[in-house]
């Protein structure tokens, strides 16, 4: 059974329904899915969860499905929180955790949230879905297109790497290039007028809804105890969005209490705009002009979530910290070498964010932190 009730605009709390292909609200914000919570808490306890299958769709009656609706799966989520007290040591961390991303289907993160979205858009009867994409999202969307036998257009910046535009093609999505970056992607998209949804990040309700259950795993991982830190590479931000609205509602429903983690926002030093803002004290962050960085999930020059980022770091007296292109590929080999973790770049800033923010004070020894490992490298070669 679903408790899922109606969409509400972020910026303003005006109410949508759940039918409909929504996009942003008339302000211009994210739409977000909310659920009868106050009903579900007195009928939903930790032990329901025992027995369920080990996939983000254990948390059910959280997503946004209807009554009677059967999602379209891949097996996503439930991914392993691994211990790395070798790869920590260099700082003390005996407590380090890396949340692995990379074994979801289709090597990302990107399959929590494209799940949710492209099962929506079979129920909506949606003529086809499209985004412009980095290259993790767009291979989640022509992966669980695929699935769901919906058609699909993906536009991807002219300098992702091939592999990406190969494996889309290989899987029947439509495949566009553009010289740029994800703004110029998007704009071609815009051109095109055959109805296909748009599932660009958070200019939809639900790719956040899958990215939530990062929050509701990690929860449940740690037996419902909260750590002290998340450090989370950000692009468009949607996993700490998701997260931040995962622990509101664990709240709601009585599953959790006390202090929230801290969020830590990790960018590259050449595509900053949120660490930019956030060092401001800007309630909203600027385009970033003229990105340079070749981690490509995150070169995303502007957020169309940014304040709901900031307010997530600031709320939880978290911090914005981007790091140097030059030093990845070092934490790659150190993580390699004293772990047998085979990580991303995106995961690899994640780390070196987290010696910076100990060097500078932010982070204590002794603390339990989140390291999020978002894609696989394989990827990317």
């Amino acid at each position: 059974m679903t408790f899922f009730t109606h969409l509400e605009c972020t910026r303003t709390g005006e109410r949508y329904d759940v039918d409909g292909l929504h996009n942003l609200s008339a302000t211009g914000a994210p739409l977000f899915a909310r659920y009868d919570l106050d009903n579900l808490s007195a009928s939903f306890s930790r032990d329901d969860l025992a027995g369920r299958a080990a996939n983000m769709w254990r948390y059910r009656e959280v997503m946004p499905l209807r009554d009677g609706d059967h999602e379209i799966t891949l097996e996503e989520g439930f991914t392993p929180l691994r211990a790395a007290p070798r790869l920590g040591s260099w700082a003390g961390f005996s407590r380090l955790l890396v949340k692995d991303e990379s074994v979801n289907p289709t090597g990302s993160f990107k399959a929590r949230g494209l799940s949710v979205a492209v099962n929506r858009a079979r129920e909506l009867g949606a003529p086809g879905v499209q985004l412009p994409s980095a290259g993790n999202a767009a291979l989640a969307l022509a992966t669980y297109a695929a699935a769901a036998g919906l058609p699909c257009r993906v536009a991807l910046p002219s300098d992702t790497p091939r592999t990406i535009f190969e494996r889309c093609g290989d899987l029947g999505a439509e495949v566009l290039s553009v010289e740029g970056t994800l703004v110029e992607a998007g704009h071609l998209l815009a051109e095109c007028d055959d109805g296909y949804w748009m599932l660009s990040t958070l200019k939809e309700p639900y790719r956040v809804e899958g990215k939530k259950t990062m929050g509701l795993e990690l929860v449940e991982q740690l037996d419902w105890e909260l750590p002290d830190w998340i450090l989370y590479p950000t692009g468009g931000g949607t996993g700490i969005i998701g997260m931040h609205k995962a622990f509101d509602e664990l709240e709601t429903l009585g599953l959790i209490s006390g202090r929230r983690p801290r969020f830590g926002v990790v960018q590259m030093a050449g595509c900053a705009p949120i660490v930019r803002a956030y060092e401001a004290g800007s309630a909203a962050a600027t385009p970033w002009e003229a990105p340079q960085t070749r981690v490509w999930g995150l070169r995303v020059p502007q957020a169309v979530g940014d304040f709901l980022i900031l307010d997530a770091v600031r709320s939880t007296g978290g911090r914005a910290v981007a790091v140097e292109e030059d030093r990845v590929a070092g934490m790659i080999a150190r993580a390699s070498r004293l772990e047998g973790l085979d990580i991303g770049p995106e995961g690899a800033a994640t780390l070196l964010a987290l010696e910076d923010l100990h060097r500078d004070g932010f982070i204590e020894v002794g603390q339990r932190v989140v390291v999020f490992q978002t894609g696989h490298p394989a990827n990317y070669r």
